[in-house]
């Protein structure tokens, strides 16, 4: 099998995590105008709880469904508790804020965990490859693909036809006329911000038995999401499933042409979309 298609389909495959990854910061910003430096200490925590979920004894398909909920129910508690009183003040203490949120995490992580990383094992049922003739290719990594699809299908419904994503996509527009209309949009907030979160905890626990856990790689993992929202959109959907493809898939090719420069092709890229299209592939201007 020719090695770029292969490297495509990689790329395809880290590309649907990172739009998991990414969908929810980006549409906490388009909602809320929140800067949320924490939201990569969500996705930490989700590989973590995924990893201690099976030092437990527990499946790994009850820890896909489980940690997701659990980290979105702290970000509810966070949320209510603490970045609810800080919306209305200037984006530099949005920034102060989560970027305390985030290393608290991360240091709690260390403490609980230890700084070594650790690797987590692929349910049983995915291990091994697929053989196609000529394509071979690991089943786990197939699974993310066709999971992260179908997610992603079930989210853009709760988005695009449902009353929360009414209610959210008014919102982005104007809180003020949704408060007017009657819906409790703190609520609507602590929901969003939840849901964000959650999604980001799921790419935690699907990338965990790629490449292992390790305490900073919420920072890592924050610093491509923030890539992909500005090349995608601030507060698009859409934006946040092209860019998370583009952005994986360069990064997944220039693994094979330029191993040393695949890292900064990220921003390579970021920088030409932004030179063609300054509000993003599907922002608005």
């Amino acid at each position: 099998m020719n090695v770029y298609l292969l490297q495509v389909i990689n790329g395809i495959g880290v590309g649907m995590l990172y739009f998991l990854l990414a969908v929810g910061l980006s549409i906490v910003f388009g909602l809320l105008r929140f800067v949320n430096f924490a939201h990569g200490a969500f996705y930490l925590l989700g590989a973590y709880f995924c990893f201690q979920a099976i030092q437990w004894g527990m499946d790994f398909w009850l820890a896909l469904a489980v940690v997701p909920l659990l980290v979105g129910a702290c970000a509810w508690v966070v949320e209510k508790v603490v970045l609810r009183h800080v919306y209305a003040q200037a984006h530099e203490f949005h920034i102060l804020i989560t970027v305390g949120l985030a290393l608290v995490l991360q240091e709690l992580v260390i403490v609980i965990w230890g700084p070594i990383g650790d690797n987590v094992a692929a349910p049983a049922s995915l291990q091994g490859v697929v053989m196609w003739g000529s394509f071979i290719y690991p089943k786990y990594r197939l699974f993310v693909i066709g999971f992260t699809a179908v997610f992603s299908l079930l989210l853009w419904y709760v988005l695009e036809g449902t009353r929360l994503g009414s209610a959210v996509r008014a919102g982005s527009e104007s809180t003020e006329m949704v408060s007017m209309l009657g819906i409790n949009v703190f609520r609507m907030f602590s929901l969003v911000f939840a849901l964000g979160a959650a999604t980001a905890a799921l790419a935690g626990v699907l990338a965990a038995p790629i490449r292992g856990v390790e305490p900073f790689m919420g920072v890592e993992a924050l610093g491509i999401a923030f890539v992909i929202v500005v090349v995608g959109g601030m507060g698009s959907f859409f934006g946040a499933l092209v860019g998370g493809l583009l952005i994986g898939v360069v990064q997944s090719v220039m693994s094979t042409l330029w191993p040393e420069g695949a890292r900064l092709m990220i921003y390579v890229a970021m920088a030409a979309v932004l030179l063609l299209r300054p509000h993003g592939l599907m922002g608005r201007g």
